[in-house]
């Protein structure tokens, strides 16, 4: 397991419970995009989007693979269904 901690590399805002965790966030296994499109309701195609633009916390494996922890998109979408609600997206 250490191996795979040193390939993943967490990319994306910093959420104010991520400091706080005292599990380590690899004994949650990572998710697809495929599979975190499907838990947000959205296309794959968005959640790459949202990845370029920075918009949603990401785990980069050996480089170009994206993954997502399922507790980082939680909260995530929350604040994005919240905004739909609003009328606010961008």
């Amino acid at each position: 397991m250490p191996d795979l901690e040193r390939r993943m590399t967490h990319t994306g805002p910093m959420l104010s419970h991520e400091h706080e965790q005292t599990a380590s966030p690899l004994e949650e296994l990572p998710i697809k995009v495929k599979e975190a499109a499907t838990f947000l309701g959205v296309s794959p195609q968005t959640v790459y989007l949202w990845v370029e633009r920075k918009q949603i916390p990401h785990l980069r494996v050996m480089g170009r693979n994206v993954r997502f922890l399922r507790s980082d998109l939680e909260p995530f979408r929350a604040q994005f269904k919240q905004k739909v609600e609003n009328g606010k997206t961008d």
